[in-house]
């Protein structure tokens, strides 16, 4: 058998080949060396366990053809011949990698029933959730052979919410064990033979338009093309000066600050239900959220109206922001809807939670949202979110712009945080900010009560008449 020449890896190519961990991301921005990494530990695995089954996929066929079957079929001569028609190397001591592509649900099914011990999602980032899962369920066996996924990835793409919960974020959920799972973080300036090859590569990476250089070039995870609320940012370093930063530590809520409700009814989706602090400049403070979510994405735990509704009051009696204040709520109109008898309103009348209907426009309701968002000369927004509005933090970065209607988000999403929000800041409709001078410092720009200096105060009152 002809020896087996893998080349010199990099830093971080060096740690992914050592890696062991159940679930291993590797990548994160462009030009990583991420497809190098995946042919080069699919060979070292095939070659140290005979009889291994490893499976690599890409989102098609010609992506594999391009990326990997043409490099391995030179790399593999006189170790392991290439089966077409099953699409398989095939190593003499029995070991195999199979190529697959995932495009559609219906490519899903090729895998149903199949066991590998190691799979290789190559731009996973590209698959939806749901095929990850379902390819994932196919890594099992009775043998003494690594059970392992190793996923490369870029930000972005349908999955993208799934990996940066998994492997940036590292918030699990029920039967996920945190030390199941790794991530590489692998940049171009990683990949030293890309550098000298290319040189001008990195160049064309920092060029490119705001979001896609973060992305690609920086590896930012809070950014992605086809975000639909771009502006939102969750900056930890500035939760106490409230710059730049929508999301920051809850506070108590001064008394003089008034109280409102957003609703959006869900049954087999989530339903959303928030609280809103408005100080005395008009800023928006979101302080409490209901989501009825079971945990898994977008699907609603089937509360009754009259479950949710009796929760919600309850809520309202007992926490110590809520109890005693009164508090207006606005709703999605079609809650007062009586076609089928008593309407799902009347249901919450019954329990003291009373609505006015929102005002249903799509578009100038997202212009409102954008407009909350946007940040002034001095980087101070409209709308803050207090950072235990883990509904909020999670699903509003995720939306996407809608294909055919390039001004409205896709609804397929999980957007019933952002149609609640949008029920709100619709009832408190803003004009868009124009950026002034910055003004001279005359006081401390968070005062005791928690609130916006008062030579911010003085510029808001400026910029909104």
């Amino acid at each position: 058998m002809t020896e087996l020449r893998i080349g010199k890896p990099n830093e971080k190519q060096m740690l992914f080949l050592r890696d062991k961990h159940r679930h291993l991301a590797y990548g994160g921005a462009r030009g990583g060396g991420k497809s190098w990494a995946v042919r080069t530990k699919a060979k070292l695995l095939a070659l140290r366990y005979p009889g291994i089954k490893i499976l690599i996929i890409r989102r098609t066929y010609p992506e594999l053809q391009n990326n990997h079957i043409r490099y391995l079929r030179e790399e593999l001569v006189g170790i392991a011949k290439y089966n077409d028609s099953k699409k398989e190397f095939q190593f003499p001591g029995g070991s195999t990698i199979q190529m697959g592509y995932c495009n559609a649900d219906k490519d899903v099914d090729q895998y149903q029933g199949a066991e590998y011990d190691v799979i290789f999602m190559d731009e996973a980032g590209q698959l939806q959730e749901e095929w990850i899962k379902k390819i994932n369920a196919c890594v099992r066996g009775v043998n003494d052979f690594p059970k392992r996924t190793y996923y490369t990835l870029n930000p972005g793409g349908p999955s993208h919410g799934y990996f940066k919960r998994l492997f940036v974020d590292r918030r699990f959920e029920k039967n996920e064990r945190p030390e199941d799972y790794a991530f590489i973080q692998a940049k171009v300036t990683d990949n030293h033979a890309l550098m000298q090859s290319q040189p001008d590569y990195v160049e064309g990476l920092k060029i490119l338009p705001e979001r896609l250089r973060k992305m690609w070039l920086d590896g930012d995870w809070d950014v992605y093309a086809g975000q639909f609320f771009e502006e939102f940012r969750n900056d930890p370093d500035h939760y106490q000066d409230r710059r730049f930063t929508h999301v920051v530590d809850p506070f108590e809520i001064p008394d003089g600050w008034r109280i409102y409700r957003s609703y959006d009814f869900g049954y087999a989706k989530p339903f959303s239900c928030a609280w809103w602090a408005v100080d005395y400049d008009g800023v928006i403070y979101r302080i409490l959220e209901l989501y009825g979510c079971t945990g898994e994405p977008n699907e609603g735990v089937c509360w009754t109206p009259d479950k949710q509704f009796r929760e919600i009051a309850k809520i309202e009696d007992t926490h110590p922001w809520l109890k005693g204040k009164e508090i207006h709520g606005v709703a999605d109109p079609s809650i007062w809807d009586k076609s089928r008898g008593d309407s799902i309103y009347d249901t919450a009348m019954k329990y003291r939670v009373y609505f006015t209907p929102g005002d249903n426009e799509r578009i100038p309701g997202w212009m409102q949202v954008h407009y909350r968002m946007a940040f002034d000369a001095e980087g101070y927004p409209m709308m803050y979110v207090f950072s235990t509005c883990k509904a909020f933090i999670r699903t509003m970065p995720l939306l996407m712009y809608d294909e055919h209607r390039l001004e409205d988000l896709d609804t397929s999403m999980e957007d019933h945080v952002a149609d609640e929000v949008r029920y709100f800041c619709m009832s408190r409709p803003i004009k868009p900010r124009m950026d002034i001078p910055k003004p001279v410092m005359l006081a401390d720009p968070l005062n005791q009560a928690g609130q916006i200096g008062k030579y911010n105060d003085a510029r808001r009152i400026l910029t909104h008449g």
